[in-house]
């Protein structure tokens, strides 16, 4: 590699180091305010879930344009896609979906990827105030949906910095609702809904020690948005990670066992710092066990799961589940499908 080509690597890793030491100190001094499209902060991939989403350091497949989107520059196949499913707390589900590509079969091209989200939050009963003996009037059922769709692209700087970013465009809304009545008595009707544009970056960087990386990602950054006559932000989150293979300071085979320990810290607008721990212990590179907790949460905190996975003549597969108890709430289950060739 030419020193031309060095020092213009250089130069952007120290830009780009400088600008998230910059937002770092700006959330620092950012009071926590109310956040909206909080569908945004769910976790869905449910190996990551069950690390207990300390994955900002990690090199995984697509599925990380939902968490660092630098996770997907070192692809190990052409072409990679998951989906999966998240049932959350009070009959609210989530759909997601990824896949990234290697233009040409060439990682020096980078990584190109899009991501799409959907959330079902089922019939709510609607009513509004009124001066009848109940004092509201039923208007009827109304289903309220999140949307989340982005582009993305990774690529490897060098074997030792890579970096990501995602676009996304998303939307939520509880559909056509009352919000009044006319001089004449007759019912006033809106679009309730909100979207905007947003934007999602990151970076990992090998330290050169064992496996050890280190990772920062910025995420859901846009503009104020307003639904009706209030403005609110979107749930902004920085996070910074470390993730190391444990197998590095024992005598086992590694490609045998692989014990992978990770740790995020995060700083989200509208919550107070957050760790996040996590460690996933693979066999014969097809069996996994996985485990993670963080601190402080209101009701959850502790996640687990399994996975197995084969690479079958060129074609891999794996198939991932997650388990969370969610305090006063229902259980989450996760379950994800993972292809790539």
């Amino acid at each position: 590699m030419g020193k031309s080509m060095k020092l213009y690597k250089n130069t952007i890793i120290l830009a780009i180091a400088i600008l998230l030491v910059s937002v770092s100190n700006n959330f620092a001094q950012t009071k926590l305010a109310q956040t909206g499209m909080k569908f945004l902060s769910v976790s869905t991939d449910a190996r990551a879930s069950a690390m207990g989403e300390a994955n900002t350091a990690l090199h995984t497949n697509s599925s990380a344009m939902f968490y660092n989107p630098a996770g997907m520059a070192n692809l190990s196949k052409n072409f990679d896609v998951s989906f999966g499913q998240t049932s959350w707390i009070a009959d609210i589900n989530y759909m997601h979906a990824a896949a990234a590509y290697v233009p040409f079969g060439d990682l020096n091209w980078g990584v190109i990827g899009v991501s799409v989200m959907a959330v079902d939050y089922g019939d709510l009963q609607g009513t509004i105030r009124a001066s009848n003996e109940q004092g509201y009037l039923d208007v009827g059922k109304f289903s309220p949906v999140g949307f989340m769709v982005g582009i993305g692209y990774a690529k490897m700087l060098s074997e030792k910095f890579s970096i990501g970013g995602n676009i996304k465009y998303v939307k939520q809304s509880i559909g056509t609702g009352i919000t009044g009545f006319s001089g004449e008595g007759d019912i006033a009707e809106s679009d309730l809904s909100a979207e905007a544009a947003a934007f999602d970056f990151g970076v990992i960087y090998w330290t050169g020690y064992k496996s050890l990386n280190i990772g920062m990602s910025i995420r859901n950054f846009s503009q104020e948005i307003k639904f009706i006559d209030e403005g609110f932000q979107l749930p902004l989150t920085f996070k910074l990670g470390a993730s190391i293979n444990a197998v590095d300071f024992t005598d086992l085979d590694a490609e045998m066992h692989s014990f992978i320990v990770s740790v995020d810290a995060s700083h989200p607008r509208d919550f107070k710092e957050q760790v996040f721990l996590g460690g996933e212990y693979m066999f014969m590179k097809t069996f996994s066990v996985r485990a993670g907790y963080s601190f402080p949460q209101d009701e959850r905190g502790f996640s687990a799961g399994i996975g197995v996975q084969h690479d079958l003549a060129g074609l891999f597969l794996a198939l991932d589940y997650a388990y969370a108890p969610f305090g006063v709430f229902d259980n989450v289950h996760r379950i994800t499908f993972n292809l790539g060739y």
